[in-house]
């Protein structure tokens, strides 16, 4: 029993003190070396503040105003072309062991301005061992060089809808509190969700992995929904877990539905 009393009294001490090791930066100064020109590598902070990386408060002074879109000035994937402000963050960007207390912004609809803003990433964009208490937001985000969103936590709302990855990307041993969004999103190369924990339901409706997907050990708690997902490469389920309903209609497995592909 003493063994045990020490033991926890430890994982506590290590658990505090990695806590308070963290220091704080704020995500104006991070935003403030990313305009000029800085790579960004950060480890063990904490981030203070909203970091958007769609500068939009910058880029609404310089544009002119505009009514509000009404269905017919949207463009057949839904993403308004017409008022759409695309950032492209040139620097590389490392985050490790980082939590962020506020959003994590690269897509803002912007009701007030009638405009929606978006970034995208030129080099590489590390996000590893890190947690999300707030928004994560990486609707239409372009990732062109390697990225890792390996180990963290999304506490809050998160999509990735309709990002597009062309390199290396991971999401091994990520955790996803709310509903999880990877609808319409384009994997080039393999990718991992392995040991991945879904809390909620998980979308990959209309996703395409053109060079195979992981789901080894990946716990979906929720529903599964990979609707029209197509992949083509290893498709790797091995122990995964769905608890509730899987929805697989018109789903293609190498050319294979996806029951027929899991019978072969």
């Amino acid at each position: 029993m003493k063994n045990k009393t020490t033991y926890l009294a430890l994982n506590l001490f290590l658990i505090t003190s990695i806590a308070f090791s963290q220091k704080m930066i704020k995500a104006s100064t991070i935003m403030k070396d990313i305009k000029a020109g800085k790579n960004v590598t950060i480890k063990n902070a904490k981030i203070v503040g909203v970091l958007d990386f769609t500068f939009m408060d910058e880029a609404i002074e310089k544009l002119p105003k505009r009514k509000k879109n009404s269905w017919f000035n949207w463009n057949n994937n839904g993403n308004g072309n017409t008022n759409e402000v695309k950032k492209l963050i040139e620097n590389k960007i490392s985050f490790t062991n980082c939590t962020f207390i506020d959003d994590v912004l690269a897509y803002i609809p912007d009701e007030d301005s009638g405009y929606t803003f978006t970034a995208s990433f030129e080099d590489t964009a590390i996000f590893k061992n890190c947690i999300f208490d707030r928004k994560a937001m990486f609707k239409y985000s372009r990732f062109e060089r390697n990225t890792d969103f390996s180990d963290s936590s999304f506490n809050d709302d998160s999509t990735f809808k309709y990002a597009k990855f062309n390199k290396d990307i991971s999401f091994a041993n990520t955790t996803f509190d709310e509903v999880a969004t990877f609808k319409y999103a384009k994997f080039n190369n393999n990718v991992s969700f392995s040991n991945a924990v879904f809390k909620d339901s998980a979308i990959f409706k209309y996703t395409n992995f053109s060079d195979g997907v992981s789901f080894k050990n990946t716990n979906f708690e929720e529903d599964l929904n990979i609707k029209y997902m197509k992949v083509s490469g290893n498709f790797n389920v091995s122990n995964m877990k769905v608890a509730y309903d899987i929805d697989s209609k018109y789903t293609k497995i190498n050319g294979k539905s996806f029951s027929k592909y899991l019978i072969d």
